[in-house]
């Protein structure tokens, strides 16, 4: 993939995520300041690669499982919080971090930091330490536009029910795994994305925190503030 190509990529998913409709040629045109043709040459091959998709004819592209991957993977080699959350993020990193050390007692400063998530990301939170599940924003899940059809509420309820025993069987050991769509070992088709974060507390060695929601979401800012949750309850739960 060119560098061209991988900017494109990155346009694409950001856009898609703020506006969750296709994008097209003639706005990236004026981002990138090339003509609309030498745009649709280059989303061709993004789509004959497999990384982007045309829903209908005539409409836009969105990113595939696996453009979102290789936009995640390239994310993930930024490590540090401050280049990889925009400046909105940061605030609301420092209101997380705030809210969790003025719990009070942990039951508390895990569920504060589970509802600040969902305030702040509008997707469904959630925090495990071992075999007890914190969960948080149905409604912000349900209430996404890529959720309307009966069968894939289904398969992201199934995913729900079997969330808590998949995580103490598989254990992730990374301190921020995102699964993207049909990476879920549960609810495949249900067009979600995990990501959570493992953080060390003496309740349990199986603990993280995390939200789940639909695959068009801001990464950069999700992943950012998931890893800035596990970091503050580590810090208030040692």
């Amino acid at each position: 993939m060119t560098d061209r190509q991988k900017q494109i990529l990155s346009a694409i998913v950001e856009q898609y995520a703020e506006v969750a409709s296709p994008v097209g040629s003639s706005l990236l045109a004026k981002v990138f300041k090339v003509s609309s043709a030498t745009i649709r040459a280059e989303m061709a091959e993004l789509e004959r690669l497999g990384y982007i998709m045309q829903p209908h004819t005539s409409a836009g592209r969105v990113p595939s499982d696996k453009g979102y991957r290789f936009y995640v993977n390239n994310l993930s080699q930024v490590t540090n919080d401050r280049e990889m959350a925009s400046g909105a993020e940061r605030r609301g990193g420092r209101a997380l971090a705030a809210r969790v050390q003025d719990s009070g007692v942990p039951e508390r400063a895990i569920r504060n930091a589970v509802d600040t998530l969902v305030e702040l990301t509008h997707n469904l939170g959630l925090a495990t330490i071992g075999n007890q599940l914190y969960m948080s924003g149905l409604s912000n899940l349900f209430g996404q536009p890529e959720f309307m059809h009966a069968g894939q509420v289904q398969q992201v309820a199934r995913l729900l029910d079997n969330l808590e025993p998949w995580l103490r069987e598989a254990a992730p050991n990374q301190p921020l795994s995102v699964y993207i769509g049909a990476e879920n070992p549960i609810g495949r088709s249900a067009g979600c994305s995990l990501i959570i974060s493992k953080f060390h507390s003496p309740y349990s060695d199986r603990s993280y925190i995390g939200v789940l929601g639909p695959t068009r979401q801001s990464y950069r800012d999700v992943m950012s503030l998931v890893n800035q949750a596990g970091k503050a309850l580590e810090d208030v739960l040692k």
